[in-house]
């Protein structure tokens, strides 16, 4: 092979979040020569390191980190999450619907530029998906079972249970125990267990939630203390972030990382697959064009699937799954009185629920339960049927005997479509399924009659359907099929009519569930990774 054809690299991975790391480990470890580029923005406001309570009664520059110098969080008031308003997550998302040229019309659009993308502002809620689960994709559920296996031992996990959702989660091989779990939800649990005959057959099932959250130390990463700071960010590295594993693979001589990286299109130079676009980590913005033998796109759906799009020519729309989500709000009266204390502020129960719909097809969903201490109380207050200064007043005595949950149905149920205009703008339009109304609506009501037996009322009109792709799990754009056409990919995660480009975040997906599914794309990347290396010479 003459030099002018060698490529730059063995393999570029495009996007440094949870499915590029995954992919790249087992490369990495293998000897090859990987380069991973990502936006490159990065946190310039570190969380509080006091628990929230306490910061929150002493903290003199609290406005920073709970209102951001920008007044960020007052300008995100419409946003879909807290955490999109939260100032510590702002970078996470900042320009990446401009840089990426993504418009989302009647669809929540976001993504991230960051490095470790997504997960530096995620749940930490994890799944594995069964066989059953895994029979429309195009490979067998056990060739995927060792990366779920290697994905889980890396990142830590926690809420191993013997409870009604071990089988559901598939996980507790390899978990650590849970994190300690709060006096309400405790009291549910243990409700739960002397009235589950009463519940099981309405299809409701409760158990510990599990997720990427450290309940022990591990490495360099601290044990959660319950200081109640999820929502701002952990200053112990306890809940699982793709920045620790980046922070690994930098430590590989083969591995390099450029960040500040802003990939515009793909092409081919000398028989190589190519990524083009802008580098802007010196300062001043230069061009760049960098060739490799694969080049592995892990930017996010919506930008993977643009710059998939435009390289494959494609003028029609693509499908796209996105999990529709709502919200609710419990009160547990024999908890009212109750003192604040901090708690672990991600999911520390889960549930599963059986709907009937309208037809002979059983529909799952799933959700999870939080508490509410680390949680601003004008986040609940605009949903009183009060003044805002009196719904305060109120919340204050109340909250403290509350929860707050979420429920997911399966992404097929949203009909999302993804379009590249004139401008190679991608635009992301979708509506709910019409099914959707009707079983969330059965959703209200067996949550409410299932609460209600364990001592937990749901709030008068708390429960509250979100937007289209107010899940932000966006996925199944580029699916793999067994025999992929144009704008889908093959049980290797290649893209068909584009050789030796791959797909490995959530695009590649073939359907996603009412589950988390962050833990199946890293391992979805890991398995493709490790496929990888049959192709392509590791001396």
């Amino acid at each position: 092979m003459t030099a002018e054809r060698t490529a730059d690299f063995d393999v570029i991975v495009v996007g440094s979040g949870p499915a590029g790391v995954s992919a790249a480990f087992p490369l990495v470890q293998a000897g090859l020569k990987v380069l991973m580029v990502d936006g490159g923005l990065e946190n310039t406001l570190s969380p509080p390191s006091q628990p929230y309570l306490d910061a929150r009664a002493t903290d003199s520059d609290q406005w920073k980190w709970m209102i951001g110098r920008d007044f960020h969080s007052l300008k995100f008031a419409d946003a879909v999450s807290p955490k999109l308003r939260a100032p510590t997550h702002s970078y996470v998302f900042e320009r990446y619907e401009k840089t990426n040229q993504v418009v989302g019309e009647n669809f929540v659009a976001l993504g991230s530029l960051a490095q470790g993308g997504l997960s530096n502002a995620w749940g930490c809620g994890v799944a594995k998906l069964s066989a059953q689960e895994l029979s429309e994709y195009p490979f067998n559920a056990g060739d995927i079972e060792s990366s779920y296996e290697t994905v889980t031992r890396r990142i830590g996990i926690s809420g191993k249970a013997t409870d009604d959702l071990t089988d559901y989660f598939g996980l507790d091989a390899w978990a650590e125990k849970p994190i300690e779990i709060d006096a309400l939800q405790s009291a549910l649990l243990v409700k739960y267990q002397t009235s589950r005959n009463k519940l099981l057959p309405n299809g409701f099932r409760l158990g510990r939630s599990r997720v990427a959250a450290l309940s022990e130390n591990k490495d360099d990463r601290k044990a959660c203390d319950l200081s109640g700071n999820c929502l701002w960010g952990c200053d112990r590295k306890a809940l699982y972030s793709a920045m620790d594993d980046l922070s690994a693979l930098k430590r590989f001589s083969n591995f390099t990382h450029h960040s500040g990286i802003i990939v515009e299109r793909i092409s081919r130079r000398n028989e190589h697959p190519c990524i083009e676009g802008q580098d802007s980590s010196s300062g001043s913005v230069g061009a760049f064009s960098i060739s490799g033998k694969k080049v592995l796109l892990a930017a996010g759906t919506l930008a993977t699937t643009r710059l998939a799009m435009m390289a494959l020519g494609i003028n029609h729309s693509l499908k796209m799954q996105a999990c529709p989500v709502a919200a609710f709000m419990l009160w547990r009266p024999r908890s009212l009185g109750l003192s604040r204390t901090a708690a672990f502020g991600l999911g520390q129960l889960s549930f599963a629920l059986s709907l009937d719909g309208n037809s002979s097809q059983t529909t799952n969903a799933f959700g999870s339960l939080f508490n509410t201490t680390g949680i601003p109380v004008s986040e609940f207050a605009k949903f009183m049927p009060l003044r805002k200064s009196l719904g305060i007043q109120f919340l204050r005595s109340l909250l403290s005997s509350c929860a707050v949950g979420n429920v997911y149905l399966p992404g097929s149920y949203t009909n999302a479509s993804l379009t590249l205009d004139a401008e190679n703008t991608l635009r992301v339009s979708g509506v709910y399924q019409e099914g959707v109304d009707a079983l969330m609506k059965e959703a209200q009501k067996k949550l409410r009659s299932s609460f209600l037996k364990l001592g937990a009322v749901m709030l008068p009109k708390s429960f509250t359907l979100s937007k289209p792709g107010g899940d932000l799990h966006h996925a199944c754009s580029l699916p793999m099929r067994r025999e992929p056409t144009i704008g889908e990919t093959n049980a290797d995660g290649e893209l068909f009519g584009l050789n030796d480009v791959y797909v490995v975040d959530g695009a590649c997906l073939t359907a996603i569930s009412e589950k988390s599914h962050t833990l199946t794309i890293m391992a979805n990347a890991d398995r493709i990774g490790r496929g990888l290396l049959f192709s392509l010479d590791r001396k």
